[in-house]
């Protein structure tokens, strides 16, 4: 969160390398957790590496399938994507988990597909979004970039930065914001969620976007 993914992952690898050998479980948590910081460093084959060794370690778990997904995600290889997150929803049908398949469904093209999954994500995820345990954030995103209705993202946005001012609570507010159109309002949110030292590709991405239409919003 702070920006020191070297140390992030040096403290994990030493979590792994004590972990006793039969804890077949924790270690392929602490290897996904290693693929995750590596994808967010900006180093995707040492990201497939580590996410693979997880599934080696303990085949089809459902943490390891969804980090290797989120991989393929990153090298924009959908239908492999949408496989793995189809195979990691089926294990653990959490609303976070249809996002994830619906969103590689619907970046490869599978619109048709995609649609019933996201119905199935919205509704599972509106039922969780006044519980601490949510989907929120996953649930902006969907009304942002795909349902295209800015004030649903907004309004659950601000529900959650109600309860939590993390960085990425900050940035999906900061999103929302955007969306509606509320560009000055939303630089000075991503900003913020920045200013933990995040370097989430993601939420930099947010941020140049942002930047650019508060720069210049008759450009859309």
């Amino acid at each position: 969160l702070h920006g020191d993914l070297e140390g992030a992952i040096e403290l994990m690898q030493q979590a792994c390398d004590s972990s006793p050998f039969h804890e077949t479980e924790d270690r392929a948590w602490l290897l996904t957790q290693i693929s995750h910081l590596q994808l967010a460093g900006g180093n995707p084959a040492e990201a497939e590496r580590y996410a693979k060794g997880a599934l080696d370690l303990f085949p089809n778990y459902h943490y390891a399938l969804g980090m290797l997904g989120q991989v393929r995600m990153a090298q924009k290889r959908y239908a492999e994507a949408s496989e793995l997150f189809a195979r990691r929803a089926q294990a653990a049908p959490h609303a976070e988990n249809l996002f994830a398949w619906a969103e590689a469904l619907e970046l490869g093209g599978r619109h048709d597909e995609a649609a019933p999954v996201f119905a199935d994500f919205e509704r599972k995820a509106l039922l969780e979004a006044a519980s601490a345990d949510n989907a929120n954030h996953e649930l902006v995103a969907y009304y942002t970039d795909y349902a295209k209705q800015p004030e649903k993202a907004l309004r659950i946005a601000e529900q959650e930065l109600a309860r939590r001012r993390d960085a990425y609570t900050l940035d999906a507010h900061a999103w929302s914001l955007a969306a509606a159109g509320h560009y000055t309002e939303a630089e000075t949110e991503i900003k913020q969620a920045l200013a933990f030292g995040l370097k989430d590709p993601k939420v930099r991405e947010h941020a140049r976007v942002i930047a650019g239409r508060a720069a210049n919003p008759t450009a859309l």
